[in-house]
C-alpha cells in the first residue's frame, strides 16, 4: 500500500517534468516499473497473462477517455482517411516491417510477421497525450487521433492469428475476419452510445457524481457487448465514447474530468506494470535487433503506408511527412507482445524484449522532436476560436436546465453584449461570475474572457440555447444560427 501510494505520487509529479521537457510520461512510468523490478528494489513479477488482462482493462479506460474528449466535428471530415490508415495502412506496415525483421535480423517468417503486427499499431495513449499539446491543424490532429483509436482492432486480430499454433489462415480469411469484427464493433459502439445518451438525457440521477460513473460504465459495456458479439470491443469502446462525448449530456465537463483522471490512473498503472514485467539484464541483448526493426518501421514502413493510404485524399506532402513521424508507439505494442508469450515453444521473450527496447528508444526520439518537426514543416497551427465549456444540470421541478458557460481566452464571445447573444425565448442569462464577484447582468452587459455565465433554459429550448452559445463563441455576435457542430456561418475561417 505504501509503495503503491508513493509510486502514484511520483508518477503524478512526473507529469510536470514531462510537460516541461516534452518527454512522454510513459517513459517515466516504465522507468518506475523497472526500478521496482527484480534488478531494482527486487519485486519479482513475470505473469504475462495477468499483464495482458490488466493491460486490456487499462486500454478500455484510455480509449473511453479518448473517445469522450474527441470532437466529432474534428474527425468527421477525416474519418475515411483514418479508417484506411488503420486498416490498409496497418497491413502495409506489417508486411514491410516483417520483411525487415526476417532479412535484416534473421527472424523466421512467422516470428517476423508477429513482430510486424505488434509494432504496426500507433498507441492511443501516446498520441492523445502528445498531440493535444500541439497546435496542429484540426484535420491533421483529427486524423492521427482517429487512426490511433481505430487501428488497435486489426492489429490484435493479426497478432492472435500469427501467434496461434498450427497453420495461419489465408490472407483473404484474415482480411474478412478483420472487416467483420470492425463492423460488429462499430455497430455495438453506436448502439450502446445512442441508448446511453437517450437514458442519461431522460433520467435525472440523484447525484451529479453518478453521471461520470454511468458514462464510463457505458463505454465498458460497449467493450463487453462488442466482444461477446465476436466483434472488436476496442473499437466499440472508442465509438461509444465519441457518441457520448459529443452528446448534450448533463455535467459534461465533470464527466470528461473524471474520465481524464481515470485514464491517467490506467496509464500509470499500465506502464509501471509493463516496467515490472521487463528484465533489464536481458534487454541489452536485443538492442541491435530493436534498433534495426525500429528504423525499418519508422523510416520505411510508416512513411510508405501513410503515402499510399493518403494518395486518394490528396493530402499535402508536409502533412504526410508529419503523419509519418507522428506514428508514436507506447503501451499497446508492449501489451500485444505478451500474447505470443502464452504460446509455449516460441521465442516469445525475445519478441517482448525487442518491442520494449524499440518503444523506449523511438519514443525518446520521436516524442520530444515532434513539435520541432511540426514547426519546420509549417504545421504549428494557427490560433483558432476556442470552444466554450458548457455544463448542463437538470432542474426537474422547473422542467428546465441550469447551464454553466465558461468563456476561455480566444473565444469570440469576448466583447459581446448579453442582448447580442439572442438566446431563444425561454432561455436567459441569470448571473455572471467575474473574478471574485458575481452580478445579475443587463442586456448591455459586455462579456469578458474568464467570465462564467449561468443560463436558465427550459427543456424545449435547451438544445437551441446551447447551439446559439457555441455559435457566438466561434463566430462572434454576427454568427448565424448554427448546428451543434458549427459550420459555414463562421465565414469559412475554420480548416
Amino acid at each position: 500500500m505504501l509503495i503503491g501510494s508513493l509510486v502514484l505520487l511520483v508518477a503524478v509529479a512526473a507529469v510536470r517534468l514531462s510537460s516541461r521537457t516534452g518527454l512522454p510520461s510513459l517513459l517515466i512510468y516504465l522507468g518506475l516499473g523497472i526500478a521496482l523490478g527484480e534488478n531494482g528494489l527486487g519485486i519479482s513479477f513475470d505473469d504475462a497473462e495477468l499483464t495482458q488482462v490488466l493491460g486490456y482493462a487499462a486500454l478500455v479506460v484510455i480509449l473511453s477517455e479518448g473517445g469522450l474528449s474527441t470532437k466529432w466535428r474534428d474527425i468527421r471530415p477525416v474519418a475515411s482517411s483514418a479508417a484506411v490508415l488503420a486498416t490498409v495502412g496497418v497491413c502495409i506496415s506489417v508486411v514491410i516491417t516483417a520483411a525487415g525483421a526476417h532479412y535484416l535480423v534473421g527472424l523466421d517468417w512467422r516470428l517476423a510477421l508477429i513482430m510486424g503486427s505488434v509494432v504496426s499499431s500507433t498507441d492511443a495513449a501516446a498520441v492523445f497525450s502528445v498531440l493535444r499539446r500541439l497546435p496542429l491543424p484540426r484535420r491533421l490532429a483529427g486524423t492521427l487521433e482517429a487512426e490511433s483509436g481505430f487501428n488497435d482492432p486489426p492489429v490484435v486480430i493479426l497478432v492472435v492469428a500469427f501467434s496461434m499454433a498450427g497453420p495461419v489462415d489465408s490472407w483473404y480469411v484474415l482480411l474478412g475476419n478483420i472487416a467483420l469484427q470492425l463492423a460488429i464493433g462499430l455497430v455495438a459502439g453506436i448502439l450502446v452510445g445512442k441508448l446511453g445518451e437517450y437514458a442519461l438525457r431522460h433520467v435525472a440521477l440523484p447525484a451529479s457524481g453518478l453521471y461520470p460513473i454511468a458514462v464510463l460504465a457505458l463505454c465498458v459495456l460497449a467493450y463487453a457487448g462488442g466482444t461477446l458479439a465476436q466483434g472488436s470491443g476496442f473499437l466499440a469502446t472508442y465509438i461509444c465514447g465519441i457518441v457520448l462525448g459529443n452528446a448534450r449530456l448533463p455535467h459534461r465537463p465533470a464527466t470528461r474530468g473524471f474520465a481524464d483522471g481515470m485514464a491517467w490512473i490506467a496509464q500509470i498503472g499500465l506502464f509501471v506494470l509493463l516496467g515490472l514485467l521487463a528484465t533489464p539484464s536481458e534487454l541489452l541483448d536485443d538492442f541491435g535487433a530493436a534498433l534495426v526493426i525500429g528504423l525499418v518501421l519508422t523510416l520505411v514502413a510508416r512513411p510508405v503506408s501513410v503515402v499510399l493510404c493518403t494518395l486518394p485524399f490528396r493530402l499535402p506532402w508536409r502533412a504526410q511527412a508529419l503523419m509519418s513521424w507522428a506514428g508514436l508507439r507506447g503501451a499497446v505494442p508492449i501489451i500485444l507482445a505478451t500474447i505470443p508469450m502464452s504460446s509455449p515453444g516460441r521465442d516469445s521473450d525475445r519478441i517482448f524484449n525487442i518491442v520494449f527496447v524499440l518503444v523506449i528508444v523511438f519514443t525518446l526520439i520521436q516524442g520530444p522532436t515532434l513539435p520541432w518537426v511540426a514547426r519546420k514543416l509549417g504545421l504549428g497551427g494557427n490560433e483558432e476560436a476556442m470552444d466554450l465549456e458548457i455544463e448542463s444540470a437538470p432542474l426537474e421541478r422547473l422542467r428546465g436546465h441550469l447551464i454553466s458557460v465558461g468563456i476561455p481566452r480566444g473565444s469570440r464571445m469576448h466583447n459581446v453584449e448579453v442582448g447580442e447573444l439572442r438566446l431563444p425565448k425561454g432561455a436567459a442569462v441569470t448571473l455572471i461570475v467575474r473574478g471574485d464577484s458575481s452580478f445579475v447582468p443587463g442586456p448591455t452587459t459586455v462579456l469578458r474572457h474568464g467570465d462564467e455565465l449561468l443560463v436558465i433554459a427550459t427543456d424545449e429550448v435547451r438544445e437551441a440555447a446551447e447551439r446559439r452559445l457555441m455559435a457566438v463563441g466561434r463566430g462572434g455576435k454576427l454568427a448565424g444560427w448554427l448546428g451543434a457542430a458549427g459550420s459555414t456561418a463562421l465565414g469559412g475561417s475554420r480548416r
